[in-house]
């Protein structure tokens, strides 16, 4: 009987994960392992920052100033171009998948955006919030990574088909993951990488 309830139990969880996403396959996953959820074919939004090219190394002054790192924790400049005309607002998401957590570490969530930005920096546009970090803090928080190896910083722009999202303050980064996995539209990715 306890045997035939684990197997049940077990069924039930894996039935979950895959209705809100995250037992999905490798395709319908974005750069930063982390449920998709856009229909595949989606437009794609073209991602910069005139800090680093795609794959290179971000700036030690974008780094944390804690936890054993030493930069100034200044906010990427990121720039997003070919978004779709319907969209209503854009989120930003900045996580690191290689973070020793199991779930990645997220540094920068922003939401509310309006439709008509096409840059993030450190001054937010008018409307826009930056929510809960794994810092426990709100807003930008560089990378700090553990000492050893570099680790990859994904840095997701979503465009979506509502003006804002019901999130608190302190709403986590998994929990805006998945309410915008319900809006996107289309999106982009910019990768950078840190280690010390």
């Amino acid at each position: 009987m306890q045997h035939t309830k684990q197997t049940i139990a077990l069924a039930i969880i894996l039935t979950t994960l895959t209705t809100i996403g995250c037992a999905t396959n490798s395709e319908e996953t974005s750069p930063d392992g982390l449920p998709l959820q856009v229909e595949l074919g989606a437009q794609t939004i073209d991602v910069t920052s005139p800090d680093f090219e795609h794959g290179a190394k971000i700036p030690h002054t974008s780094s944390f100033d804690g936890f054993g790192c030493t930069g100034e924790n200044k906010p990427i400049t990121v720039r997003w171009s070919n978004a779709p005309e319907e969209a209503k607002s854009f989120a930003v998401i900045m996580h690191d998948p290689d973070a020793p957590t199991g779930v990645g570490f997220f540094h920068w969530v922003v939401v509310d955006i309006p439709q008509s930005s096409r840059e993030l920096s450190a001054t937010l546009p008018s409307g826009a919030r930056t929510l809960h970090t794994d810092y426990g803090l709100t807003g930008y928080g560089g990378p700090c990574p553990p000492v050893g190896r570099n680790h990859r910083y994904v840095i997701s722009v979503f465009a979506l088909d509502i003006p804002k999202l019901e999130l608190g303050e302190q709403a986590t980064g998994a929990l805006t993951r998945f309410v915008l996995s319900q809006h996107t539209i289309a999106m982009g990715t910019l990768v950078g990488t840190f280690g010390r």
